[in-house]
């Protein structure tokens, strides 16, 4: 059985990305970690506990995020690929070595309102 902060490997074109879920307190949030093996580089996709919007607090399974429109599983690779690509097709995959961190939500939002299509 895999754990649940094992690094998951994700293959996009020539890159590698090394992924994994985290779940913290306080405040609340699901954390989504990928790094770049060749850049250095560590993005960090935050999606805070607020109204409106669902993180796993005992009602949602891990890596559920989610609101009225939707739920997304981080821990599907997938998912985690269409985020890549909604980031890479706004222009804002970090090349720089270093740590990002980014809010979750508005790329939840372009996701949801893609398959509301």
């Amino acid at each position: 059985m895999r754990k649940d902060h094992q690094l998951r490997r994700l293959a996009v074109g020539e890159d590698t990305w090394l992924w994994s879920v985290r779940h913290k307190h306080p405040p609340c949030r699901e954390i989504l970690s990928l790094h770049h093996a060749a850049t250095r580089t560590t993005l960090r996709i935050v999606f805070h506990d607020r109204p409106g919007r669902l993180v796993p607090d005992g009602l949602l399974h891990s890596g559920a995020v989610g609101d009225r429109r939707g739920v997304l599983n981080l821990h599907e690779p997938g998912v985690v690929r269409r985020l890549v690509d909604e980031l890479a097709a706004q222009g804002r995959l970090p090349t720089a070595p270093g740590d990002e961190e980014l809010d979750g939500w508005p790329l939840f939002d372009a996701l949801v309102a893609r398959d509301g299509d």
